[in-house]
């Protein structure tokens, strides 16, 4: 596919407003968006930064070095933007929620799963203030994030399809011409004639497969080493429900003699020792099951099939359980920053 400049086939449309410049302050939208997004790269800097210290593969050192740049980048930019509107820059994490001497927790070939994973959740974020930024230097600057974690998410998935750590999504017939669709049962998906999966529907199983594979094997890690027992009850539930959903979505594939990604806890050591400080963890997962809930969203949108809606929907419900006590947990514990928030009028 040729690759051109957009401009080549768009006209341009000479219109700018003051009112959009760098002259106006923050909208709410902007703030909230700018700070959820230093916030999520602090995070990013202190896990990449221990992954790197005992990662010895070169490729995959090389792209955990391009993800921690990145963050440190988003980071500092985000910081002059703060800086200029006298805004407070958020607390977030820092090295005191790192301890580089731990032993590995995980294997080198467990970082680019990670990665993609991370990328992912952050290109979900850039992408989904594009269109409702309207400062021209802040929607730059989404622009550019977008761009940079685009270009991550090409390598890391060359890394692992050259490594040969994931095999190609399912493989379907091309279709021999359009369709209409002219029965009720499409909508079906328990008894009666039930119809095979579409493409949309594969995409969505195979992508919170891999997903949640990643998930849980990282939330393993994270049980092995938690120290506050409450935090450890909650990660054990939230590795119980993982396991659940995953089984359900390879069995959807695997009826219909489709593959699914693979279970990837192998790749997490026996160490007990804890490179990370509950606190990270804990927001860590909370942030990551909160990114479950639009990723199953997306599945629903597209979805045609009653029997995968009641299995999302059930889905959804365990995951706003799940984030809401491990959030109550974070403020009990003093940990959960706020976001920028609107006058209280009372």
């Amino acid at each position: 596919m040729d690759i051109i400049n957009p401009m080549d086939i768009m006209k341009p449309i000479n219109i700018s407003s003051k009112e959009l410049d760098e002259s106006q302050p923050l909208s709410s939208v902007e703030m909230g968006k700018l700070w959820v997004t230093y916030f999520g790269n602090s995070m990013s800097v202190q896990i990449l930064t221990y992954f790197l210290h005992h990662c010895e593969d070169e490729h995959i050192k090389t792209l955990l070095q391009n993800g921690l740049t990145l963050s440190k980048d988003f980071m500092q930019r985000i910081e002059k933007v703060f800086e200029a509107e006298n805004f407070p820059v958020p607390i977030g994490f820092t090295k005191d929620d790192v301890n580089l001497g731990a032993p590995r927790l995980y294997e080198d070939t467990f970082y680019p799963h990670y990665l993609k994973y991370a990328a992912k959740a952050g290109l979900s974020i850039y992408a989904a203030a594009l269109p409702i930024v309207m400062r021209e230097d802040i929607r730059e600057f989404f622009v550019y994030a977008n761009q940079c974690t685009t270009i991550l998410l090409g390598q890391i998935n060359n890394v692992l399809f050259e490594k040969k750590l994931i095999a190609k999504p399912p493989i379907i017939p091309t279709p021999k011409g359009p369709d209409y669709i002219k029965e009720q049962n499409y909508l079906r998906g328990f008894i009666g004639d039930i119809r095979p999966l579409h493409a949309l529907e594969i995409t969505h199983l195979y992508d919170n497969i891999e997903n949640n594979t990643t998930s849980k094997a990282l939330l393993l890690g994270f049980y092995q080493t938690v120290q506050d027992e409450k935090i450890k009850a909650l990660f054990k539930r939230g590795l119980d429900m993982t396991e659940k959903s995953v089984k359900q979505y390879i069995e959807k594939l695997h009826i219909e003699n489709l593959p699914s990604p693979s279970y990837i806890d192998h790749l997490v050591t026996t160490s007990k020792y804890p490179p990370f400080s509950d606190k990270i963890m804990l927001f860590h997962k909370v942030d990551m099951f909160s990114m479950k809930i639009r990723s199953f969203g997306n599945s629903l949108a597209v979805n045609g099939r009653r029997d995968l809606s009641m299995l999302y929907g059930r889905t959804l419900i365990n995951i706003g359980l799940f984030v809401d006590d491990g959030a109550n947990i974070l403020i009990d514990k003093g940990w959960m920053e706020s976001p920028p928030k609107a006058f209280d009028r009372e």
